[in-house]
């Protein structure tokens, strides 16, 4: 019998098939003051629309900064410095339409920035805290970057790349600008000359408000622009899939350098006026722990890869802290093993809702929700709104449990309305008639459930057969020595290609043949017979992106000794 685990007693979404047949997206317009003749502009729907009512004394954001203490800023608050940094901005020499890069760590002016920038129609562009000079050049370049907004320490990382930014005007420092180029000025200066009774911009639904580029393979990374209209899709989906809910404190863990970290660590929730946690340290499984106990998170949306990381560190950690008030979890980023579910009900006795959307879709696609059974391992079903198959290479929709892409029906609210400066690139999404291509190779089963295989170019064909590499690495990961596990496939004479798993141990355990042997027994008896490793690498670490997604290319082009390409976004 399948695995599965029961719903939850409640949630936002009550009956996923009657909302299937029933919803229309018109229907979350009246959510909107813009529905009401009011601005719109997706800083206002989220933070100014809140400052007008009840909500304007409600906490909008508690910044926990990497030593512990607490910022807190109420939605009245939020209201009035990113309007005065709107109008600073404006008054620097910024215009709409603007591409205005945020390198910033995760602390209040991260959120300011982001607002601000929005508010006065400029087209955001978040940078993680870890890129280097030649990665913030890169983007900065490609998207003709006006203004960066950054720390002291950051301008001193992008110092040798300044003279090459020719686009640049302004550099706002958060902090202190003393001995720096004569382009910079303070943060604090930009919000004194403003006005906190700026009104933001009306802009049109197919008006960018953000830049997110994302990793390349082997070329350069790419700008999506996600416009204004994205917002139904984002409120919604924050309510059927992240289960939001007024008294709500939430916690997105992903850095606003990733599109979750803006689609859902800020925008989604803010339109619904919920209290978010940021939190600007690194991962640590015990600071993790304390914040979701601290902070009373009832909400909480997080990455396969520190789920993985959180259960490595144990299960006696977990008792220690009380999670009675944590109501819901979510995963994004790469596919949620099956162990890693099976895991959080044992230690935490909590479900956790895989996702699956990408920067081009900005926004939810297919989920699992909390009036949903779970089938661990699977992604879960379309949201309401949106059709989802899979596909050969002229469109055809394959039957149940056939292997194909998957892909989506354009014209979802949320979807990217362009790649920056490269529509050709764009153009590619849409080649098969009538669908947009994920990538994503993936099958759906009899009940509409949809299950993940890998990206089309991770496929390993070995003695005739094509595996996905998220299979095997999550029958590794069921192995008790097995912290995490990448898989890729290895060129071989006779085999075409044979599967190579890398291999990061659970403490206790030490690199050996023996445990070679052991674990790969353990895979034949789970997989079918082509599927298992037949060369296994013990590594102290797996190259990953700061989202949390393995990145199996550079392990690929390490093993064969090929340019590993872009590594922009590579976690350090």
């Amino acid at each position: 019998m399948e695995e599965t685990i029961p719903p939850m007693e409640s949630g936002n979404l009550h009956d996923y098939e009657v909302a299937c047949k029933e919803f229309a997206w018109a229907s979350v317009d009246k959510e909107f003051d813009w529905s009401k003749g009011s601005i719109y502009n997706v800083a206002y729907e989220a933070i100014d629309r809140h400052a007008k009512n009840w909500r304007r004394n409600k906490i909008a954001l508690y910044s926990v900064r990497a030593d512990g203490v607490v910022d807190k800023h109420t939605f009245g608050e939020m209201s009035e410095l990113t309007s005065r940094f709107a109008s600073g901005l404006l008054k620097l020499g910024a215009k709409k339409g603007d591409r205005i890069f945020v390198y910033l760590d995760r602390t209040p002016e991260l959120y300011i920035s982001m607002i601000g920038v929005t508010k006065m129609g400029g087209i955001v562009g978040p940078l993680f805290s870890a890129l280097g000079h030649d990665a913030v050049k890169d983007r900065a370049l490609d998207a003709g970057a006006n203004i960066i907004i950054t720390s002291p320490y950051l301008y001193e990382r992008i110092i040798p790349v300044l003279d090459d930014l020719i686009d640049l005007k302004k550099i706002v420092i958060v902090g202190d600008t003393e001995g720096m180029c004569d382009r910079c000025v303070k943060f604090e200066d930009v919000l004194a000359s403003g006005d906190p009774e700026y009104q933001a911009e009306n802009m049109a639904p197919t008006d960018p408000y953000i830049i997110h580029y994302t990793s390349g393979s082997t070329g350069k990374p790419k700008g999506v622009l996600l416009g204004h209209r994205a917002m139904p899709q984002q409120l919604i989906t924050s309510k059927w899939v992240l289960d939001l809910r007024e008294d709500d404190t939430y916690w997105c863990t992903a850095d606003p350098g990733w599109v979750t970290g803006t689609s859902y660590g800020i925008f989604g929730p803010w339109y619904l006026g919920t209290s978010i946690v940021s939190y600007e340290g690194r991962f640590d499984a015990r600071t993790w722990y304390s914040l979701l106990e601290r902070f009373k998170i009832t909400v909480w949306y997080t990455a396969p890869t520190a789920l993985r990381m959180l259960m490595r560190a144990g299960d006696e950690l977990v008792k220690e802290f009380n999670f009675s008030k944590l109501r819901h979890v979510c995963s994004v980023g790469e596919p949620l093993n099956a162990e890693v579910i099976r895991w959080a009900m044992r230690t935490m006795n909590k479900r956790i809702h895989d996702t699956w959307w990408q920067t081009e879709t900005g926004a939810h696609i297919i989920c699992n929700y909390p009036a949903m059974t779970i089938r661990p391992g699977s992604m879960g079903r379309p949201i309401p709104g949106v059709i989802a198959g899979v596909v050969d290479e002229e469109g055809n929709e394959a039957p149940p449990g056939t292997e194909g892409y998957l892909a989506i029906r354009p014209g979802w609210p949320s979807m990217m309305l362009g790649v920056w400066r490269n529509t050709p690139k764009f153009r590619e999404y849409f080649e098969v008639p009538g669908w947009y291509i994920s990538g994503d190779l993936a099958y759906r089963d009899e009940d509409g459930y949809f299950w993940f295989l890998g990206r089309a170019d991770d496929v390993i064909k070995t003695s005739g057969e094509r595996l996905g590499p998220f299979e095997v690495e999550s029958a590794l990961i069921e192995h008790y020595a097995v912290a995490e596990a990448g898989v890729i496939g290895k060129p071989d004479e006779l085999r075409g290609e044979i599967v190579k798993a890398f291999i990061t141990l659970r403490p206790g355990n030490e690199p050996s043949e023996d445990l070679k042997e052991d674990i790969t027994k353990f895979v034949k008896t789970r997989l079918a017979y082509y599927a298992y490793p037949r060369e296994i690498d013990f590594v102290d670490s797996l190259p990953k992106t700061r989202s949390g997604k393995i990145m199996r290319r550079v392990l690929k082009a390490k093993e064969l000794g090929q340019p590993v390409g872009d590594l922009s976004t590579l976690d350090d």
